[in-house]
């Protein structure tokens, strides 16, 4: 009989395989679950894996021992979680189709990717994992159930390493469109290139994790033949490197904060929203805690439950902060009061408002607002003798479509000259006749 390290090593109580003093046995059954325990096809060469589950359940339901299941749970936080992202993409690209009226960029591209991909990982939790045991004890599942439950759970693996590489590629396009910076976009090119090169590595490793494939939700009940590499070792790989590299794409970001002309509130505001990826990272972590035991687990159909939830988090989160800086827009549209705050310089001061600060649409312009001389330098004009002075005032012309209004804020130069926002211009000119 197959006893090698797999999937599926049962690990159960048997307090003997022949029959015995029922009221004894009851007595004696340990409250924590697995521990304590023999395996009984280790007693016996006669006692199979099948027969050990059938015994441990038989016990159990005999000694009226409580059922455990988290499977409503998990059922929640999937459908839950996919909603929210699914409707915070519905909102990022419905706004820029339909309210601003541009194209779709890279990143929103690999977002959609990302959701698209996710809505598999949806559907066989909730019509497969779920049902065929994800939160219950593996004993009170059907052979056949433990066999798609393993199936069920190969899948979700290879789409969580595709979703996760996704992801990343959806912050990196963003950052490429807001960084004007070459060597930051060096930099994240050069990330974009490890980020691809790593997803493609691990989805393979997924796929091809034993040989037969099959072997991957077979090798349970010790009655197939077959070889895996380290499912464990795969699993933390890829949890540690996609974590690094999550602390390497939240520096990159914070560190072009203090070259953005803005006023400091809104230099908070960019860093907070910055930072709410780090949650995405605080999830990973917790994530890799529940890999400890991944590939050896006694008890997969409940010990996944954790990995499982995690990485749901982790993936749906991941892309409602992608889709921030679209919803911030959207937030400023609406209340215009939420996007202003006035900025210092050194010679004057000015207001400039955080929904007009950006680039022009591609589209048509959707406002707009006067500029006008500062009151300190016209009263000061004013107390020259022998001059009449002509202000002349245009208005500026603004979008609200890119997301570099959110961090690439440009300094309005009030002194008489032109500044022009990639087709938006703030221009004032004062003329002087003397008399």
């Amino acid at each position: 009989m197959h006893t090698g390290s797999g999937l599926f090593v049962v690990v159960f109580i048997v307090f003997s395989c022949a029959s015995g003093n029922t009221p004894k046995l009851c007595t004696n059954l340990p409250r924590g679950g697995n521990r304590g325990v023999s395996m009984c096809y280790h007693e016996s060469d006669n006692c199979t894996i099948k027969q050990a589950l059938f015994t441990k359940n038989v016990t159990q339901t005999v000694c009226q021992a409580p059922v455990r299941t988290k499977s409503q749970e998990s059922y929640i936080i999937t459908v839950t979680f996919g909603v929210i992202s699914g409707v915070t993409i519905l909102i990022r690209i419905g706004f820029k189709a339909l309210v601003a009226k541009v194209g779709l960029g890279w990143d929103d591209w690999a977002v959609l990717t990302t959701f698209f991909s996710g809505l598999p990982s949806t559907i066989v939790a909730t019509r497969g994992t779920i049902p065929n045991g994800l939160g219950r004890d593996i004993w009170t599942l059907t052979f056949g159930q433990i066999t798609r439950f393993g199936e069920f759970f190969y899948i979700m693996t290879v789409l969580y390493f595709l979703q996760v590489t996704l992801l990343k590629m959806a912050l990196l396009f963003f950052y490429l469109k807001i960084f004007p910076d070459r060597l930051i976009k060096r930099l994240l090119w050069g990330t974009i290139a490890f980020n691809a090169v790593f997803g493609a590595l691990f989805v393979v490793l997924g796929i091809f994790q034993c040989q037969p494939v099959s072997f991957v939700w077979t090798k349970w009940d010790g009655e197939h033949q077959g070889k895996c590499l380290s499912i464990n070792g795969i699993a933390w790989a890829n949890a540690a490197v996609s974590i690094v590299l999550d602390f390497w794409m939240l520096a990159i970001p914070l560190s072009q904060l203090r070259k953005l002309h803005m006023h400091w509130k809104k230099k908070a505001g960019v860093g907070l929203m910055f930072c709410v990826g780090a949650f995405v990272t605080v999830v990973s972590i917790l994530r890799l805690k529940s890999l400890v035991s991944f590939a050896n687990t006694q008890n997969p159909s409940w010990d996944y439950w954790n990995v499982t939830n995690w990485s749901v988090v982790e993936i749906n989160v991941g892309i409602i902060c992608t889709c921030m800086p679209a919803l911030r827009l959207i937030i400023v549209r609406v209340f215009p009061a939420l996007g202003s705050s006035t900025y210092a310089s050194n010679n004057n001061n000015y207001y400039k408002s955080g929904s007009r600060g950006g680039p022009r649409s591609k589209g048509r312009s959707r406002a707009g607002t006067d500029g006008q001389m500062p009151e300190n330098e016209q009263n000061g004009r004013e107390s020259r003798s022998g001059v009449i002075y002509q202000q002349r005032t245009y208005t500026v012309q603004y979008g609200d479509n890119d997301e570099q209004s959110l961090v690439r804020m440009q300094d309005l130069d009030m002194k008489g000259r032109e500044v022009d926002f990639k087709g938006s211009r703030l221009a004032e000119s004062t003329s002087e006749v003397s008399i």
